[in-house]
Formats: C-alpha cells, structure tokens, sequence
C-alpha cells in the first residue's frame, strides 16, 4: 500500500500484514523488529496506561486519536513496570508534551523501555483493515537507514502463530505474592495509602493493572495479590472475605487449563467473586460456559453497554480479543450485561450468591468512570458476608 507520508522522506519504519499489504511510516523508539497481533483502540487519552496494559501481551496498538504523546509520560501512570504492548502505530508524529505531570516525552520512554513506535500511518486506512480482516498477523520494523527485507517480514507475519491456545497470564503474572494498599489517585495528595482496611482480599494476578488494585484498596479491601498459577488451597489458605480475578491476556482457555481448577475449588466456600475481562472469562469458564475468538475485537473507552437488570447504559473501558459465548451459559448464571455495539456478552452472575463478572474495566484508566460502582458492590457483597 502507498506510503502515507510524503514521497520527499524516505520511510524508516514498516508495517507488513500477513496478507502482504504494507504501509510505511516514521520510525520513532527502539529500532528493530516485532511480530504479534494488530489491533486498534479508539481511546483519546491513557496511551501510556494503555501500553503498560499486561492485557495488550503479544499487540501492537493502533490509535485512532492522532494527538499521541502531547501529555508525555510519567512514572506513577505506568500500569506495570515495562510496556507490555509490542509497539504502537500513529498517525502524526508524537509532539513535545504540554502538561505539567510529564517527566519525559513519549519517544524517550519507548525508546529507554525498548518498544518500536511507527508514526505517519494513515491510522483510519488502517483500522478499516483490521476491521475486515480481523485483527490480522503483523510483523513491524524501524530501522533509521530505511533498509527492509520485504519478504521476511511478510513471511513472520504469516508464520505467527497468534493468540489463540497461547497463554500469556503466566508471562506477565507477578512472580510471588505481595500485599498492595495503595488507593487511587486524588488531587493533590496524589496516591496516599489505605489504612485500616478491614475487608481481606486475594487477588489472582492474570495480568492486574495497578489501578484496578488501587481501586480495590480505595473500596476498603486490604489486598493480597497472588500469582496466576495459585491453587484453591494457596488462596483458601489467607482466609479472605472475597476474591477478585484480574484482567490479562491471551486465550482464556489456555489459562482457564489452570485457572479454572482454582477458581471451582473456591466457588465452593461460596464466597464473594468479582472478575474483570479475563477474569470475567476465567469465571465463566468455571461455571462451564465457553468463549469465542473475537473478530477484532473491543479496545477503546467509549464502548456502550447495557445493564440488563436495571435498564441502565453505561460508556465503558474495554480491552479485550475473546468474548463469553452467552449461548453456553449454564442454568443459574445470569448474563447481566450486554455491549450495543454488537450484543455480545459483558458480565454474568450467579443467581443465588455474590458471584459477578463484567468484560469491561470499571476502573477507567483509561476512560469513563461510570461503573466503580462494581467494586463498591463487591465491598458491600463481603461485608453482608461478614455480618
């Protein structure tokens, strides 16, 4: 495909589609090469939350809102240490930040944290593609000499193997428990510590954000978070008021091979459960529903949905690949939400004890803060528990 820059700057960068469609750009970052899976998000603010989303495992963004890196970065947005995102593609070039919290620009922190971004992309030629392909098979270079093997870079493209039976929670869990009471950012404290915190909570780390922990603190839960690969024993044995499945990446049925041991052995204590996005899939699969390979899947802030019980619209924070198939889900567990942009699944529930999920981020980092309400709901779940 024709290069979207004009013909006077000799591209440095390259996006090569498994079908053999290319489009050049401007490299900025780290120079070298990556393969994974090209997805776009629609989002008009967080791009560095959004790449240090453990959730974009084994993706390359695209951002659809061309003004990325005019806030830069900063240390306490980080979601996770690194950028876990492969790499990020823009339309126009990232511009020096104007904002008072920026520690350093954009191009800076990929190039320091070894992550190729790619400007000067028609993004809105590109979403259209993802969109009819499905999220295609992408292999992207940056090289400041503007030099390309064409060939092999199609070529990874196609060999990728891709997401689906790939289980990445292991790849981006923590390594060993730990405790969070770190709460939500408030001005101008900034983040201040929970104390007193009486609701005990474990964790399971598929891929947590910080801010979904922060939140978890700030609704009066002292956190303890564990490995993806805990066992119902592990977590049992901290005695907690409820527990949370976090977000991740990858195939859900790859983790569920042992999530979902874990997660059956404590439904049977009848505990409160709250699960977020591959939490909400890791539940439903232990409740024996089954999910489904989205075509290009959800990524972006502005995404609606509608609460079955009450009638209520929500704008959410999406970011997700695969999808609960609704038509697999047993007797006692409600669907409670649905997207209305294509009607599939976005939370369920048991109907007889304090069991919920949603495919979305109540968190909002980024994006709309219409549904906290979900982690006051867990709160309240635990504490009705404990009366």
């Amino acid at each position: 495909m024709p290069a979207s820059q004009s013909a006077s700057e000799k591209p440095t960068a390259l996006i090569a589609l498994a079908d053999g469609s290319l489009f050049y750009g401007k490299g900025f970052g780290r120079p070298g090469e990556t393969v994974a899976e090209l997805v776009f998000n629609t989002s008009m603010t967080g791009y560095q939350e959004i790449m240090t989303d453990p959730s974009y495992a084994g993706q390359v963004v695209t951002f659809t809102f061309p003004h990325i890196g005019n806030t830069g970065v900063n240390p306490e947005d980080d979601e996770t240490n690194d950028p876990v995102a492969a790499g990020m593609v823009v339309k126009w070039d990232p511009t020096e930040p104007s904002n008072w919290r920026a520690a350093e620009t954009l191009v800076e922190w990929l190039e320091k944290r070894g992550r190729i971004g790619i400007g000067g992309i028609d993004t809105r030629r590109l979403t259209r593609e993802i969109r009819q392909q499905g999220a295609p098979h992408v292999a992207i270079a940056y090289n400041p000499n503007g030099v390309f093997d064409i060939e092999a870079l199609v070529r990874k493209a196609r060999e990728w193997s891709g997401l689906e039976g790939l289980d990445l929670a292991k790849d981006v869990t923590c390594a060993q428990s730990y405790r969070w009471d770190e709460m939500r950012w408030a001005w101008p404290e900034g983040y201040k510590k929970a104390e007193g915190n009486d609701l005990k909570v474990v964790a399971i780390d598929y891929g947590a954000k910080r801010n979904i922990l922060r939140c978890l603190a700030s609704a009066g839960c002292d956190v303890t978070v564990l490995p993806a690969t805990a066992t119902a024993e592990d977590v049992l044995a901290l005695e907690p008021d409820g527990v949370f499945l976090s977000n991740g990446p990858g195939d859900p049925a790859a983790t569920g091979e042992y999530a979902v041991p874990m997660i059956k052995g404590v439904l049977e204590t009848e505990l409160p459960v709250f699960g977020i996005c591959l939490g909400h899939q890791m539940l439903a699969l232990a409740l024996g529903a089954k999910t489904v390979k989205m075509n290009h899947g959800h990524h972006g802030a502005n995404h609606p949905v509608k609460d079955l019980t009450t009638g209520k619209v929500e704008i959410t924070s999406m970011n997700h690949g695969f999808a609960v198939d609704s038509q697999t889900l047993p007797k006692g567990v409600t669907e409670t939400h649905v997207s209305l942009f294509d009607g599939s699944n976005c939370g369920i529930a048991m109907a007889d004890r304090p069991v919920f999920s949603v495919q979305y981020h109540p968190e909002a980092s980024p994006g709309p803060q219409d549904s906290y309400y979900l982690f006051e709901r867990f709160a309240t779940a635990m504490r009705a528990r404990k009366s």
